[in-house]
């Protein structure tokens, strides 16, 4: 059933306050031990407000019982709504159970009628007991999580994963417990709502079955925005309308155009429907052997993250909790996020924001790694779990995929199995044809990754990409292995800023290192792949450097990561290329430390997050060395409008004198990209990447640039450096003057040498754009947000990794 907004006569009291909780032996009873307790929420959440837990700290719920009570008061008949029950549970009603639930990811509606005050107790019982009860296994094992037994219980892999997650159970009514009253002569069963674009005109669909009370069927009518059409009887308690909007305002995703919503409403006779916002779309999945959507006609170029919770601890569904983290993942240009299967489903808010901020979602069921069960039990209890999400999620325009879950396929082809027990009738139907009940306008993936001769070849289908990452290959595999879509890639331990982990020194400490993400059973971590591309570009022996020169080292390893992810999406997104969009493994961090996450733990943006802000910009240059046929300058523009540019190409030597300067004026048409040779710039032969070899080059930097014509204002910039990332450190001319206006705080950089890396330390304020490269004689503009509400004037240091120190910058009050 779409969501119901309101209804008239229909009352939704959330049962928030006055929970406490117990933790007993499993099949005990509730002593007077009893905390408070937040609903929704989690009995780690609770022990944390308490100062009972610390992130990280053993906490064996699984092998205890944890109750939950309440009070609750009401009169006649009403429903008990329970939107998530993590994970074996019981609820008791004055002393009568009324449900038992072994699913964290199923809906449940209890009838109770009610006189005056009851007792209301939730009981989740330890998992340990019931995972050693069930029987069978799995036709192969799996070492991304524990217990084996998992693969039978509908619960969320978070906390299960002892490679880079902390082992914190999800326990409790994690997401909300309400009341639903009705009064009045209409009672709404279900709503089927469909939203189309066909052609360049809007068509929504709603089917309606109902309870109606009243003498007479009173007449019904469908609202979308101004527009209104009626709602047909088709039986005693069915109705259906059909509305056409004429030239209607599509939903884009945020790269291309505006995500438009429109309201949608219904009455019957005086009772009236909110059933939200909806969008007009169409998403398509182009055919062939790759992977690649097309929304309303135009092929999209996906480019996010894999997202993993705004809070491990309380699994948050607010849109308080999410709105932060959406906003940052929009603000880095990312078009798509996807939820994969080791996490869990997210909340109603997630969609709505994700709806009008522009964001896809690629949406895994939550599956992963295991061979599941078969059995009708188990399969029954997935069908309502998919109908109940899907139903839930059935207006929303940002919902672009839908996938089986993660890695089984693979899982089962790297372990050796013969082909043909590859898949699983769970991923190949039956999901498959929920996800075609419940939304058809969307892709359907069995799992990711898939296609190809083997379900993780980077050149058909979806794939995991790590070849750039952990499996150690050079750059130019980016090109080399023809990826298609990348609905995984470029996992590193990105390191954060020093005030991440508080107290423990950067790789030095065991306790840093127990924090970077490692493969189970792997002799290497993820720091280790960090370090095999420091090398790389910069040169040197990474140990060698954190014995010597720890900052260096620190600061080398914020910035390799974020170089590298931008040279790979430089590659996927130029002219020519055959991929179609790459998702970074992952979005934020679990828990402080250098892990996966672009944004740590506190929702702060690491070096790679500034990186990929400037790879995801919608109007774009790139530069890619070409062999012998040189340097290609790609031009993109996503936009639905022509972008009219001034194109730049200079040569630096030393990083400071212009041996090559030339320009043009360029149109960058609606949704194109182009090669452009840099050759084709200047008016006489220039060796930009030194593939002649014609003595030593004459420069150590290209930089292009695209600017408004007659502003000058920067649209875009790249870099090339014929020598590698390899980098001498100098004196700089680096200037730095803050300046605070209406808007709050800026900073005013300048630089007499091309400036690597350019970053700021202030205990006060953030830069909002970091890590960047800035040419000698251009002056740039960077806002400072504060860290905390008592941040007052900035005072902190300017860092470039050529630099031989920092600029020190002060405010005036």
């Amino acid at each position: 059933m779409a969501r119901l907004h309101a209804v008239t006569g229909r009352s939704v009291t959330s049962l928030s306050t006055g929970w406490e909780l117990c933790v007993t032996e499993p099949g005990g009873t509730p002593g007077g031990d009893w905390l408070p307790a937040p609903v929704p929420g989690t009995v780690a959440q609770a022990m944390r407000e308490a100062g009972l837990y610390r992130l990280g700290d053993p906490l064996p719920l699984h092998d205890r019982d944890v109750w939950y009570r309440v009070r609750l008061s009401g009169d006649g008949p009403c429903t008990l709504r329970f939107h998530g029950l993590a994970t074996v549970a019981e609820v008791w009603l004055d002393g009568k159970r009324i449900l038992a639930s072994d699913s964290m990811f199923e809906r449940h509606d209890v009838p109770v009628t009610l006189r005056g005050t009851h007792a209301l107790r939730l009981v989740f019982r330890a998992l340990n007991p019931v995972l050693k009860a069930r029987k069978g296994r799995g036709r192969w094992p799996v070492r991304l999580a524990e217990p084996a037994g998992l693969r039978a219980v509908r619960t969320t892999l978070l906390g299960h994963m002892p490679g880079w997650c902390p082992p914190v159970p999800a326990v409790g009514p994690w997401r909300p417990v309400e009341l639903i009253t009705e009064d009045g002569p209409l009672r709404v069963r279900s709503a089927d709502l469909r939203a189309t674009l066909e052609g360049r005109d809007g068509r929504l669909s709603l089917a309606l079955a109902v309870d109606w009370s009243g003498s007479n069927q009173p007449p019904g009518w469908l609202e979308v925005g101004a527009a209104r059409a009626p709602l047909r009887w088709t039986g005693p308690s069915d109705l259906r309308g059909d509305i056409r909007l004429p030239e209607v305002e599509p939903w884009w995703p945020h790269s291309h155009g505006n995500p438009a919503l429109h309201a949608v409403r219904a009455s019957v006779g005086d009772e009236r429907i909110d059933l939200g916002r909806t969008g007009f779309r169409r998403i398509e999945r182009e055919p062939g052997d790759g992977f690649a959507l097309r929304i309303n006609g135009e092929r999209v170029f996906c480019r996010g993250a894999c997202w993993s919770s705004p809070d491990i601890v309380a699994l948050p569904g607010t849109r308080d909790a999410y709105a932060p983290w959406l906003a940052l993942a929009r603000q880095a240009g990312m078009t798509m996020l996807r939820v994969p299967g080791i996490a869990a489903y997210e909340a109603d808010a997630f969609f709505d924001l994700c709806d009008a901020m522009g964001i896809l979602v690629w949406q895994d069921f939550m599956f992963a790694n295991f061979d599941y069960p078969a059995d009708e039990p188990f399969l029954d209890g997935v069908r309502r779990e998919a109908a109940q999400f899907l139903d839930r999620v059935q207006a929303s325009p940002s919902l672009a995929v839908l996938c089986g879950g993660s890695e089984a396929e693979q899982q089962a082809a790297m372990l050796g199995l013969p082909r043909e027990r590859w898949s699983q009738p769970l991923f190949d139907s039956l999901l498959r044809d929920e996800a075609e009940r419940g939304r058809p306008d969307v892709p359907y993936v069995a799992n990711s990754p898939a296609g190809g001769p083997l379900p993780f070849t980077a050149d058909a289908g979806t794939t995991h990409y790590y070849g750039v990452g952990a499996y150690l290959r050079p750059l130019e595999d980016a090109r080399r292995a023809g990826v298609r879509f990348a609905s995984e890639c470029l996992a590193f331990a990105n390191m954060p800023g020093a005030e991440a982990l508080p107290g423990v020194p950067a790789v030095h400490d065991p306790r840093w290192k127990a924090r970077v993400p490692r493969d189970p059973g792997a002799p290497w971590d993820f720091e280790d792949v960090r370090d095999h591309y420091l090398r790389m570009l910069y040169g040197g022996d990474p140990m060698v450097l954190r014995y010597e020169d720890p900052d260096r080292y620190a600061r080398l390893s914020r910035a390799v990561t974020g170089e590298v992810m931008e040279a790979v999406f430089a590659e996927w997104r130029r002219a020519g290329s055959s991929c179609a969009g790459g998702l970074v493994w992952m979005f934020q961090d679990v828990w402080p430390g250098a892990g996966w996450g672009v944004v740590d733990s506190a929702g702060v943006p690491k070096a790679a997050w500034h990186a990929l802000r400037r790879a995801f910009r919608p109007v774009q240059v790139l530069l890619t060395d070409e062999g012998v046929n040189g340097l290609a300058i790609h031009l993109l523009n996503e936009t639905a409008e022509p972008v009219e540019a001034v194109l730049t190409l200079t040569a630096l030597r030393r990083g400071a004198v212009p041996v090559l300067q030339a320009e043009r004026a360029v149109t960058l048409p609606p949704r194109s990209a182009q090669a452009v040779p840099a050759a084709s710039l200047p008016d006489r032969f220039f060796d930009l990447t030194g593939a002649y070899r014609f003595g030593p080059p004459a420069h150590d930097a290209v930089v292009a640039a695209l600017s408004a014509p007659r502003s000058g204002v920067p649209l875009a910039d790249a870099f090339y450096f014929p020598q590698g990332g390899r980098m001498e450190c100098a004196e700089l001319g680096l200037g730095a003057h803050a300046e605070r206006s209406a808007e709050g705080w800026s900073l005013i950089l300048s630089s007499r040498r091309l400036a690597r890396s350019v970053h700021i330390e202030d205990d006060g304020f953030r830069a909002e754009e970091e890590w960047f490269h800035l040419p000698p004689g251009v002056e740039r503009r960077v806002r400072l947000v504060p860290r905390h509400p008592g941040a007052a004037v900035p005072d902190g240091e300017v860092h470039a990794l050529n630099g031989l120190g920092p600029t020190r910058y002060r405010g005036v009050a």
